[in-house]
């Protein structure tokens, strides 16, 4: 019988809402030793993630598109949108304004072995598990390979 995401999934998760600030977040990355939060509204549906990686963003240094003067105007060598996303970023207060939205989930009732292989294809180390729209936990690799080895 294949082993079902609720037999290994955290059911405990920490999470914080968009307007949570990213020094917040930070601290309770660290205090709960997680790299990443699940991101919910007010009523407790799964709206994004954070990680490590878009509070790292923070400190990361916005590099100004190369342009040159042709005439009168500038022509940019460089993507505007991305810099303009890039400075949004790396100034942004809240995790709304850094949270992934494009996410992968699952149900608590999805084989395990399905879930590797979606980590594996999308290169996501953890998938929050939702019941009915609402976070109801996450499975992360580690918990994966914490099963195989118990099996």
């Amino acid at each position: 019988m294949p082993m079902k995401t609720r037999d290994v999934m955290s059911k405990d998760v920490k999470t914080v809402t968009m307007e949570t600030t990213v020094k917040e977040a930070a601290r309770l990355m660290s205090e709960g030793d997680v790299g990443a939060l699940p991101v919910v509204d007010d009523a407790g549906s799964l709206v994004g993630m954070v990680t490590e990686s878009d509070l790292i963003m923070q400190d990361v240094k916005v590099h100004f598109p190369t342009y040159f003067q042709l005439l009168d105007g500038f022509v940019y060598l460089g993507s505007i949108s991305k810099f303009e996303h890039q400075l949004k970023r790396a100034v942004a207060a809240k995790i709304g304004d850094v949270m992934a939205t494009d996410l992968a989930t699952v149900t608590a009732d999805a084989d395990v072995e399905d879930v590797a292989t979606m980590m594996v294809d999308r290169d996501v180390s953890r998938i929050p598990v939702l019941e009915g729209g609402k976070l109801v936990g996450i499975i992360t690799k580690h918990d994966i390979v914490r099963a195989i080895s118990r099996g």
